[in-house]
């Protein structure tokens, strides 16, 4: 059951408002290229008020599709990126599954061992999943924080191959970064980036491994998520 999203008392119909959140969040658009897209549908909107929508309803929207995911497997993969914030360097760190879902991210100034416990702990708490396998490369600060949590036993450190899947689920996040012209706070990637998540996983197919009447049954069903997730109140 997900709450209804509050669009009363707005200039546009909530049809409109889902639409624009959605480009925005969907595919590697600015505020401007999703102004554009809804003009071509005679829909004239400022890149403010667009703005200022998306700003307002992604909290809610993510909370409601995270709140309708399944939960996720136990083989986990964690790796951390670089994004720059004013000029700064900040690590993101970030977890998925096996399957490619994003399980969580965090935005932090430091690489060490209490990051990586921090991640975890999160991981532990939001997912309420015990993980059967944690792979990560062979940054160091990973097998400190693993015996501090009890879950050494279940880390398997290596290289870029066997850590593949968390390397290839940055490509997101880079492109998005170089169309934003980087991130200007580190509050702000954390929300941004945990709203992505959010609708990254919804959609996220691998189109390549499934027929062409599985993908047209999973991408009905992603849809009927999202429809559920952003009905109105």
């Amino acid at each position: 059951m997900t709450d209804g999203i509050p669009f009363e008392r707005h200039r546009f119909p909530p049809d409109v408002i889902r639409y624009a959140v959605w480009l925005y969040f969907r595919f590697t658009l600015s505020i401007r290229d999703v102004e554009e897209s809804i003009a071509e549908r005679g829909i004239e909107a400022m890149r403010e008020a667009i703005r200022c929508r998306v700003i307002k309803f992604w909290p809610k929207i993510a909370a409601n599709l995270k709140r309708r995911r399944m939960p996720p497997t136990g083989r986990w993969h964690l790796d951390e990126m670089v994004v720059r914030i004013n000029g700064q360097r900040i690590w993101l760190w970030r977890a998925v599954d096996d399957e490619g879902e994003v399980l969580d991210m965090l935005v932090q100034k430091r690489r060490n061992a209490k990051a990586a416990k921090t991640l975890l702990y999160r991981l532990l708490k939001n997912t309420g999943v015990r993980p059967e396998r944690i792979v990560t490369d062979k940054l160091r600060t990973y097998p400190k924080a693993m015996r501090e949590i009890g879950l050494s036993e279940r880390h398997k450190p290596g290289g870029l191959q066997e850590n593949n899947r968390a390397e290839n689920s940055h490509l997101a996040i880079h492109r998005r970064e170089r169309k934003q012209q980087k991130f200007k706070s580190q509050g702000s990637a954390q929300r941004f980036l945990a709203a992505h998540a959010a609708v990254y996983n919804c959609f996220n197919t691998d189109t390549h491994l499934v027929s062409r009447p599985a993908l047209k049954v999973l991408r009905a069903k992603a849809y009927a998520e999202w429809n559920e997730a952003t009905k109105a109140a």
